[in-house]
């Protein structure tokens, strides 16, 4: 292990933290609340003298391979999450600190799960702050790193790997430094296009940007306690629009802007995602035809629900958990599929699921036909098996933490609904469940360790299970052997 290279990066890591901090509090000088501002000084500050310190002296040896890079998003997003918390605590909004850990961790996320019974009481930069944490993880803090901070070549892609949502990360441009510049380009083009479309809704600009980051990121944090219950139908068409192409793979956007519009449309997981989302609004409209008044109205709550619910967004137009028991369950299918790879969303994702789907069709197709040889194929080509053999492994690991999440929050006695679906939104980056944890519930109601359960899922969720996991191997952690010439 480079100690001193993961060092650097972390402390680049909290300069940027504390860079992003200034928002919140110039918002607390807009809004008259430098009271309550000046926690996100004191923390600026105290991040920014930390991190100078340890960014002030560039480390000779730069040697940085996979493992370094799985270590140091891990702890970039652990320390981010326990640094960003400090806020609320000093100054009050949320006073205990492990109830400010989980909503920031679930803000930095994209989750969206929140502990809070009453949103409306935060300060206007408490709340900014809640939902800007949304728009930082959504493409994640260390792509925006690669795009500002000269590294070499080979900590690029390894830190890409580590923290891009996928079975496998690609270039889609030579690259990894223009890579990504390229997607934090689209994602902030298409948040001020969102922004605008909110504000022709006569939302406010306030309203409007937070709403936006927090369905850029797809994340979820509402403004208002019933999230968009009372929105007019036009902002739930708008969030609906955007978070279903926030699910998104980027690189069919950058298909898209180079002018390849052929390659687009057959790109096969968009097409499957899409298939998923048309598929489970018609099985939804047949059951809900009669509960909710309206074609319209049903169509409007039923693709706001889905695209809420399969891009992990986490917003509510309607208490989904009174529907009637066959929608209810084709949420919480969506919640387990998920996005598009390589979007902002949570999930199992679309492509992993395809290739799952496809793996069990070739491995039917073998035990009739012993002799034949057939190919898994991914968008016209053969994939590897080191990424066949990675779905299994990721699928498998997925299961057995969901299963331990579910037996170590059940100690508390909850209903067996509220377990599953606590689990379920918080490991796939979703937010809210059902019962306890449904569209007007919370998470406030855990014990400190439960919280604290759930808050590792939702990290493990957002980093694809391995580089939080890598933690706790004590191999990991030997220091790098030096050659004695």
């Amino acid at each position: 292990m480079n100690y001193r290279v993961v060092a650097y990066i972390l402390g680049w890591v909290l300069n940027i933290e504390a860079a992003f901090m200034l928002v919140p509090y110039l918002v607390s000088l807009i809004y008259g609340e430098q009271e309550k501002g000046m926690a996100f000084v004191w923390v600026m500050l105290g991040a920014a003298a930390v991190g100078t310190l340890m960014v002030i002296k560039k480390p000779k040896d730069t040697t940085f391979y996979l493992k370094e890079g799985f270590v140091t998003v891990a702890l970039s997003w652990i320390m981010m999450s326990a640094v960003g918390a400090l806020p609320f605590v000093i100054n009050g909004d949320i006073p205990h600190y492990v109830d400010a850990f989980f909503e920031t961790v679930s803000g930095f996320t994209t989750t969206g799960a929140s502990i809070l019974s009453d949103v409306e009481a935060l300060a206007r930069c408490s709340m900014f702050w809640r939902c800007f944490t949304h728009w930082i993880g959504g493409m994640g803090v260390l792509v925006f790193l690669l795009a500002i901070v000269p590294m070499a070549g080979g900590t690029h892609m390894n830190l890409m790997k580590a923290e891009s949502p996928g079975p496998s990360v690609g270039k889609i441009v030579p690259k990894v430094k223009n890579n990504a510049i390229f997607l934090y380009s689209i994602y902030i083009v298409m948040t001020v296009v969102m922004v605008i479309f909110l504000l022709v809704g006569d939302m406010s600009l306030y309203d409007s940007i937070c709403t936006a980051f927090g369905t850029a990121g797809t994340g979820g944090f509402g403004l208002y306690n019933d999230s968009f219950m009372s929105q007019s139908p036009y902002i739930q068409w708008v969030v609906t629009v955007f978070m279903i192409l926030f699910g998104v793979n980027f690189g069919v956007y950058f298909l898209i802007a180079t002018g390849k519009l052929k390659d687009a449309f057959k790109h096969e997981e968009a097409r499957a995602y899409f298939a998923i989302i048309f598929v489970a609004a018609a099985i939804m409209f047949i059951d809900l035809r009669d509960v909710i008044k309206g074609t319209g109205e049903v169509l409007r709550h039923i693709f706001f629900q889905i695209g809420s619910i399969m891009t992990t967004t986490g917003f509510a137009s309607v208490d989904f958990d009174q529907w009637p028991e066959t929608s209810k369950t084709v949420l919480v299918l969506l919640m387990f599929i998920g996005a598009c790879a390589g979007s902002t969303g949570g999930g199992i994702k679309v492509v992993r699921i395809l290739i799952l789907f496809k793996t069990f069709v070739k491995e039917i197709i073998s035990f009739l036909h012993p002799r034949s040889v057939k190919k898994v194929k991914s968008e016209g080509k053969v994939v590897e098996h080191e990424i066949l053999r990675a779905t299994n492994v990721y699928f498998a690991t997925f299961m057995f933490l969901f299963v331990g999440s579910i037996l170590l929050i059940s100690l508390e006695g909850k209903d067996m609904v509220t377990n599953f679906t606590a689990v379920a939104a918080t490991i796939n980056n979703i937010g809210p469940g059902l019962s306890l944890v449904g569209p007007t519930g919370n998470f406030g109601f855990f014990s400190d360790f439960s919280k604290l359960v759930l808050s590792f899922d939702m990290l493990a969720g957002r980093l694809e299970l391995f580089p939080l996991l890598l933690l706790f191997c004590p191999s990991v952690w030997k220091p790098k052997k030096r050659l004695n010439v």
